[in-house]
C-alpha cells in the first residue's frame, strides 16, 4: 500500500499486499487430494476451468499453495524509518502470526532510504542486518516470506534516471539472500505506478528480473502489473514464457469509497466516511467478476497468482470490514489464489498491538472462523 502520493482513479485499486497439498489436474478440472498444514481444506481449489496440465510439477503453483494465506508487516520496514510510521516489527508478531493459522508474511521494505545515490548505490550494513533478522523470524517459524522493494518513489517519478540503482539494489539484495530456503521468495517492485505506466514497466521488469537471476536461477520471483498492481492492468503484463518460477501478483481494494474512506494520506477521501459494504448481490457479482477475470488471465498465461494485498480502512465499519475481508478472501480461495492481508498492526490492522489481541472479527474472516 502507498500512502504518501497523489493517485487517479483508475479502476480496481487507487490508493493506497497451500502448503503440503498434491493437485491432481484431470482435463479441465482439478482437486485437492491432500490436507493443508493448517487445516485449511479446500483453500487451493482452482477454477474450474481448470490449468493445463503441464503445470502440474511447476514450482510456482508449488510456492504459490506455500504462501497460503498471509499477512503484511507492512508500515515498519517501508518506513522512511522504522517506528517512523508507528510499527516496530518485534519477534512476538512472528510467533503471533504463525500460531493464529497463516502460511506466510509479505514483509514490504524501502531500501531506498537505506543506500548510497550514488554508485555502487550500497545498501546500509545495518539496514541489511535488519531485514537478515525478519527473514530469519519468519523462516524460523515455518512461514513463507516475501521480500520487496517498496515505495521507491523516485522509481515512479522517474523510471529511465533511476533504473540503474534499482537493478544495483537487487544485484545486492538477490546475491546476499542467495542461499536462503526457496521459501522466502522476491517481488520486484511494490504498485508501479506514474510514469512506470504499462508500456514502460513492461520495458523495465526483465532487466531487474536478470539481475536477480544471475545469482538466484531458481528463486520464485513475483511480478504484478502496473497502475498499482491493479487486476484490471494483469492483461497488460507479458511475463517471460520460459521463466516457469514466476508468480503474478496483484492487489484489490474495491470499492475505493468504502476501503479506503476517511484515509488522510488520499485526496477528497473525507466524503467517502460512512460508506458502506453489505455484500449485496451486486456488490458480490462485481468481486466476482474481477476474480474471475484475474483467474481467467492466470488460465491463459499458466501462472499461478498471488492476491498481495487487500484491506479495509480503520474508519470503516468493523461489521462491514469483516464481511469484505471474508468476501474477498473466499473469494481468492474459491480461484486458488494465494493471498496477504494488509496489514497486521497498523492503520488496516487485524491485530492490535497496543491492547496486544487480535482484532477477532477480521482474524475470524481471514481465517474463515465463525
Amino acid at each position: 500500500m502507498t500512502r504518501l502520493r497523489k493517485l487517479t482513479v483508475v479502476g480496481s485499486k487507487l490508493g493506497a499486499s497451500y502448503r503440503g497439498v498434491r493437485v491432481v489436474f484431470c482435463s479441465m478440472i482439478f482437486s485437492v487430494i491432500g490436507r493443508m498444514t493448517s487445516g485449511i481444506l479446500g483453500a487451493a481449489l482452482f477454477a474450474a476451468a481448470g490449468i493445463s496440465a503441464f503445470a502440474q510439477d511447476d514450482a510456482a503453483f508449488r510456492y504459490n499453495r506455500l504462501l497460503g494465506r498471509g499477512i503484511n508487516l507492512g508500515n515498519a520496514l517501508d518506513a522512511p524509518r522504522e517506528g517512523a510510521w508507528g510499527v516496530t516489527l518485534k519477534a512476538d508478531y512472528f510467533r503471533l502470526i504463525r500460531k493464529a493459522g497463516f502460511n506466510s508474511v509479505r514483509i514490504p521494505i524501502r531500501w531506498s532510504t537505506h543506500a548510497s545515490t550514488a554508485a555502487p548505490y550500497d545498501i546500509e550494513t545495518g539496514f541489511f542486518q535488519r531485514v537478515d533478522w525478519a527473514i530469519g523470524q519468519a523462516l524460523s517459524r515455518n512461514l513463507a516470506a516475501v521480500i520487496n522493494i517498496h515505495h521507491y518513489v523516485e522509481m515512479n517519478q522517474d523510471p529511465v534516471q533511476n533504473l540503474p540503482r534499482l537493478v544495483e539494489l537487487w544485484k545486492q539484495i538477490a546475491l546476499r539472500y542467495r542461499n536462503q530456503p526457496k521459501s522466502l521468495m522476491f517481488e520486484l517492485l511494490n504498485e508501479p505506478h506514474d510514469q512506470l505506466d504499462d508500456e514502460r514497466w513492461q520495458e523495465v521488469f526483465p532487466t531487474l528480473l536478470k539481475a536477480i537471476r544471475d545469482s538466484n536461477p531458481d528463486r520464485i520471483i513475483l511480478i504484478g502489473p502496473a497502475y498499482l498492481n491493479t487486476v484490471d492492468r494483469l492483461d497488460k503484463i507479458q511475463l517471460p514464457p520460459q521463466d516457469r518460477r514466476i508468480i503474478g501478483t496483484f492487489h484489490y481494494y474495491k470499492p475505493l469509497q468504502f476501503t479506503h474512506q476517511g484515509a488522510f494520506w488520499l485526496n477528497d477521501s473525507a466524503p467517502w466516511r460512512g460508506t458502506r459494504w453489505v455484500g449485496t448481490p451486486q456488490e458480490r457479482k462485481e468481486l466476482r467478476n474481477d476474480f474471475e477475470r484475474a483467474a481467467t488471465w492466470s488460465k491463459q498465461n499458466h501462472r499461478p497468482l498471488y492476491l498481495g494485498e487487500f484491506g479495509a480502512y480503520r474508519e470503516a465499519n468493523m461489521e462491514d470490514r469483516a464481511l469484505w475481508t471474508r468476501a474477498v478472501a473466499r473469494e481468492a480461495e474459491k480461484w486458488g489464489f494465494s493471498w496477504s492481508y494488509w496489514e497486521f498492526c497498523s492503520e488496516f490492522g487485524a491485530y492490535d498491538a497496543a491492547a496486544r489481541q487480535w482484532r477477532q472479527p477480521l482474524l475470524n474472516a481471514l481465517l474463515d472462523k465463525e
